[in-house]
């Protein structure tokens, strides 16, 4: 179909379509607040679930059945609005939502593997199980250039470089969209550069600066022709990005060209005005085409409708809004697909398929970093007698972090299957054992060579994940803004790990003053400035948010492969207690990495 052709269907559409139906199709509605009548009743556009939103139990015969309901309710019969509805997750690092689904590295991760054809396949394992589901919609992936590790969506970065991030963003978005998956950059834009680190805080830069650091790495996604982009949270220079015009519309849609849908995060018009119909029209005026609402999508309607009529909003930007939105669904062949439970691989036998734990492992594998080797004590023998303790030694929930079953993550192994890194050294060590309690009080010389101590964090996602050092950051940051805030509790008040976690620090030297070595493997979603453990450890390997498949930890550490990780991002020490990503005196420079045949650096750039 010519572009010709496809604008004449979309302007036949928006002839026939009754203004309440237009803002209908501007909706996206939580599922937990919609029934399939609802989608009927208001011609809804698209629905979203939330982290950790899921049909009865969260398995994929549930899914189907779900987003089968709402497309009969949007095309079924006469009745209906006929307009294919969309159903759309955050599926980040696998299809995470769904438990059972194959769970990756988080992107962090994938940034230290640095490789675009391994994101690639990540992209297209995670797509094809997403269809499996009856999805079409992926909010995947952040372009985010994370500048201070303060900032709790940090793993949800490729790294603090944009060229990594541009590269390795645009090979996720290819081929996630080959594979038949809508993707959606994000957040539009500087989320990675809020001040102290602060999620949905304040980036004040220079427009050369913004431009160079957090934008750029959208150029070829958008050039690979990514379907929709997410507005972000975060404020620049004082103004909130979900109603800056010159961000939305002069720039993306203008300047660069972008035809496709530009979405609002979660309630993200509500800080823009205490006043909701103020709200409302700034951020639709800015350019917004859809709004992913959790709960009040009525109210929405009903107020969007009030704005039009009393002149606030142009009918024009309305049709242009609805234009982009129909335009998508008739580029993707919305509207010339089956019911999801009839279509092509739907249900398929590729959900959690070996492939694809398989991918996940050579995934965590390849995310390895290694950052200090002492007299070669990596890698470890099969024969030795290896002792396993630490939090995260034997915890699936931590292993995997935020965004995974739940929105917060999971701690635990009931409910993501996978092998957690203490299952993976003891199928391929038989003389390791774990410790009782896992803290490392029953190591023993005379029985443990050496020890494997997986120290690290739980579980966060988004602002519950910050470090902030106290409530007068909030401050700080509300006075900087030309908005509301609603900062959410943080995960600590420094990035120093031993003041956060000091049982870790503390199973560390207590193993090593009996005179066993300790290899340390910190599983975290950033670098954290953890001197005192480094220095305490014989060797320590930065192991980030793995994934589901423990094995490729140990695959590693057990010299069966080598090290081929490299930091996607400089590492901190004491004096960084800032957050910033030190640009000199860093710990460790972006692009370090030991390997097991060398005992020196390759700080080779990526790219």
């Amino acid at each position: 179909m010519s572009d010709m052709d496809q604008e004449g269907i979309l302007s036949a559409w928006l002839e026939r379509m009754t203004l309440r139906q237009k803002i209908g199709q501007m909706t996206m509605a939580e599922r937990l607040s919609i029934t399939p009548e609802d989608v009927k009743s208001h011609a809804l556009g698209a629905i979203l679930c939330g982290g950790g939103s899921h049909p009865g139990d969260n398995n994929v015969e549930d899914w189907i059945a779900m987003n089968d309901a709402y497309w009969q309710a949007a095309v079924g019969d006469e009745d209906s609005p006929g307009i294919p509805i969309l159903v759309g997750v955050d599926a980040v690092h696998g299809h995470g939502n769904l438990k059972g689904a194959t769970v990756f590295p988080h992107n962090i991760g994938l940034g230290a593997a640095g490789d675009p054809e391994l994101v690639a396949e990540v992209a297209r394992a995670t797509a094809r199980e997403f269809l499996a589901s009856g999805l079409e919609w992926n909010f995947a992936p952040a372009l985010s250039v994370v500048q201070n590790c303060k900032w709790g969506r940090s793993y949800e970065s490729f790294g603090s470089d944009p060229e990594l991030v541009a590269t390795l963003g645009a090979s996720y978005v290819e081929a996630l969209q080959a594979e038949g998956v809508i993707g959606c950059v994000k957040h539009w834009v500087g989320d990675g550069g809020t001040w102290q680190g602060m999620d949905q805080g304040e980036t004040t830069l220079p427009w050369e600066d913004l431009e160079a650091t957090h934008i750029a790495p959208y150029y070829p996604s958008l050039e690979q022709g990514v379907m929709s982009v997410m507005v972000s949270f975060n404020s620049w220079n004082g103004d909130k990005c979900h109603g800056h015009r010159f961000l939305i519309t002069e720039l993306l849609k203008e300047k660069l060209g972008f035809d496709g849908i530009v979405l609002s995060d979660w309630d993200g018009i509500d800080y823009l005005d205490e006043d909701y119909g103020a709200a409302i029209r700034k951020s639709v005026n800015a350019g917004l085409d859809m709004f992913m609402i959790s709960e009040r999508w009525k109210e929405f309607i009903d107020t969007f409708e009030r704005q039009v009529l009393e002149g606030h909003v142009d009918i024009a930007r309305i049709d242009d809004a609805v234009r982009r939105i129909l335009r998508t669904k008739l580029r993707y062949g919305l509207f010339d697909m089956p019911r999801p439970a009839n279509r092509p691989g739907i249900g398929n036998a590729d959900f959690a398929c070996a492939a694809h734990r398989e991918l996940a492992r050579r995934a965590a594998r390849q995310s390895q970093v290694l950052l200090k080797n002492e007299r070669e004590t990596l890698p470890l023998k099969r024969g030795q007698r290896i002792l396993v303790a630490g939090k995260n030694a034997h915890n699936l929930g931590h292993q995997c972090g935020g965004w995974t079953v739940s929105w917060q993550g999971e701690t635990g192994n009931d409910t993501i299957r996978g092998e957690t890194i203490w299952e993976g050294i003891r199928a391929l060590a038989p003389n390791a054992a774990l410790s009782e309690g896992l803290d490392g009080s029953d190591a023993d010389p005379e029985r443990h060579d050496i020890a494997v101590v997986v120290i690290g964090e739980k579980p966060y996602a988004e602002g519950h994940g910050d470090i902030r050092p106290g409530d007068h950051v909030f401050v700080e940051a509300g006075s900087r803004i030309n908005g509301l805030m609603n900062p959410l509790e943080a995960y600590a008040g420094t990035l120093v790990h031993s003041e956060v976690h000091p049982e870790d620090l503390a199973c560390i030297r207590n193993i090593a003053a009996r005179g066993i070595p300790v290899v340390t493997v910190l599983v975290s979603g950033r670098p954290l400035i953890v001197d005192e453990e480094l220095a305490s450890s014989s060797a320590f390997v930065a192991s980030w948010l793995p994934g589901a498949e423990g094995r490729g930890v140990a695959e590693v550490l057990m010299g069966d492969y080598e090290f081929t990780g490299r930091l996607p991002t400089p590492w901190p020490g004491s004096e960084h207690k800032d957050g910033l990503l030190p640009k000199a005196g860093a710990v460790f420079p972006a692009g370090f990495g030991l390997t097991l045949q060398a005992a020196k650096h390759r700080a080779a750039r990526f790219g």
